[in-house]
């Protein structure tokens, strides 16, 4: 006796849909095309059922989507090394059960399907009850969620970066150098790019050659191929506190020992920086000059010019990461500028000024530890990628980047200046007032843990990045947060922080 069948997953909708059936009549198809069958006892299903129920599986789970178009009979029987009456076959039963539909002339589309909504697995809602750590803050900065307060965003706000019209660009690279494409490149990098790279660096006050310089996937790459390069499990290396969070993690993973130097609203605290060196056998310290994040600060001359001489005494490389460095003046003080590579190596990126995608950064040193580590990239990725190269040196040949970066700044500037008017208003206390920078650091009244109160917040829709992170213990409590400037003058965040205050006297 037959049995009632009910389709309830998507393998099953594509077996109910397109499996031969004894009663194919059916009074109503509900919305979402699950439909119930009288199924026949199993029989081997022909070659064009098979060819239909792949493509269905596809259409149900989301990868083809309503109003794609589906190759040409000829074209998918080639493709496959089907006859191409299988095919005729498999897209007659495919328009029979309402899944793609003939367009004369045109060919075959998918028809609309109701199915749960695609979700990126990053973007699964949090549980307010779940620990949150390092990891945490990074995966909250892939979800883009309409009626979150992202006070904890690490990036400017898209449409501070949707001048640079990536779109033309691409058209650009698209059509010059297609041979070059397909092929890997120079592990150094795209050569055109690497020479805008080193006339950028020119305006810095720093002096390259062509294989002083080595692109990488972007500032968190070229962190990895350093630390693979420079520091071996066991090693002992000196690290800013507070400091880049993601840099910690690398550090461990890779079984290093990390020193915390307390960083100064002027830099590195040089007493603590010199006593590590002469109490440890550290060789490496890694640092940001300008717009540190997360406090914002910049390091001052006198302090950069003592950095340089301690490192030189005790045979320490300075990594300097200057992924911020579009967010400020050309002028400002780099480490590198005054040293010219001697005991540095110098970090860039363009993820937070043009576009994160395009994953695309650099690494700036002496001949010998640039080549060291162009290998190095080489045995790891083989190459990086000149598609996303060639759409940079695009990018920066092109006049309009350096106006784009001039807007970039006028806008971190006046959000800096609105930030801390905020933040005065909530009676905050700020590390440091720099003119202009993405990141503030700051501390509320009566607020002693910033991981209770960013779990707190959650459940109000406001995301805040709670200081602890930002040291070599995660586990210290601290009431030390990073603001995102271009967010700090949102009513969500404002209202739930007043609220958080106000109720401090009833809890205490």
């Amino acid at each position: 006796m037959p049995e009632c069948w009910s389709a309830n997953s998507y393998q099953n909708v594509v077996l109910c849909s397109l499996q031969r059936v004894r009663t194919r009549r059916y009074s109503e198809r509900p919305k979402n095309f699950v439909w119930i069958f009288m199924r026949s006892e199993p029989r081997k299903i022909s070659l064009s059922e098979k060819v239909a129920m792949d493509i269905g599986r596809q259409i149900l789970a989301g990868v083809l989507k309503p109003g794609d178009k589906l190759p040409s009979l000829r074209e998918y029987a080639r493709l496959n090394g089907y006859s191409k009456n299988t095919v005729i076959s498999a897209f007659d039963l495919l328009g029979e059960r309402a899944l793609v539909e003939a367009q004369h002339g045109k060919g075959f589309f998918v028809r609309g399907v109701e199915a749960p909504p695609e979700r990126d697995i990053d973007e699964e809602p949090v549980g307010y009850s779940r620990v949150i750590d390092t990891l945490w803050l990074m995966r909250q900065q892939a979800i883009r969620e309409p009626g979150r307060s992202h006070l904890a965003e690490g990036f400017p706000p898209v449409d501070w970066l949707t001048y640079m019209r990536l779109d033309r660009f691409h058209r650009q690279v698209a059509r010059s150098g297609t041979g070059s494409l397909f092929r890997y490149g120079n592990r150094y990098g795209y050569l055109p790019l690497r020479q805008q790279l080193i006339r950028r660096m020119a305006m810095h006050g720093m002096e390259l050659g062509p294989r002083q310089l080595v692109t990488t996937f972007g500032a968190n790459h070229a962190l990895d191929l350093i630390i693979r390069r420079y520091v071996a499990p066991g090693d002992t290396v000196l690290v800013e506190q507070p400091g880049y969070y993601p840099l910690f993690g690398k550090l461990q993973l890779q079984g290093a020992r990390s020193i915390a130097i307390t960083r100064r609203v002027d830099g590195p605290d040089l007493a603590e920086f010199e006593a590590a060196l002469q109490t440890s056998k550290a060789r490496v310290f890694f640092m940001q000059t300008t717009a540190h994040n997360p406090t914002g600060t910049d390091v001052s001359p006198e302090v950069g010019k003592r950095l340089l001489e301690l490192a030189a005494a005790h045979n320490v490389l300075i990594v300097e990461n200057d992924a911020m460095a579009d967010f400020k003046p050309n002028s400002a003080f780099r480490l590198s500028s005054l040293s010219q590579f001697k005991n540095t190596l110098y970090v860039g990126s363009f993820s937070k000024s043009v576009s994160a995608a395009l994953r695309s950064g650099f690494i700036a040193g002496e001949n010998a530890h640039v080549e060291e580590l162009a290998d190095l990239k080489m045995l790891l990725h083989i190459g990086s990628s000149e598609y996303g190269e060639r759409v940079l040196e695009a990018i920066l040949r092109e006049g309009n980047f350096l106006r784009h970066v001039g807007r970039l700044q006028d806008r971190v500037r006046a959000a800096t200046a609105e930030g801390l008017e905020v933040l005065q208003r909530l009676d905050a206390t700020v590390y440091a007032t720099p003119e202009q920078s993405l990141y503030l650091w700051a501390r509320f009244e009566g607020i002693d843990d910033t991981r209770l109160l960013t779990s707190r917040l959650l459940s109000r829709g406001v995301v805040l990045a709670p200081g602890a992170f930002f040291n070599v213990d995660t586990e210290q409590v601290s009431p030390w947060t990073r603001l995102n400037v271009a967010y700090l003058n949102d009513s969500v965040f404002i209202d739930s922080i007043r609220e958080e205050l106000d109720q401090l006297p009833a809890m205490a």
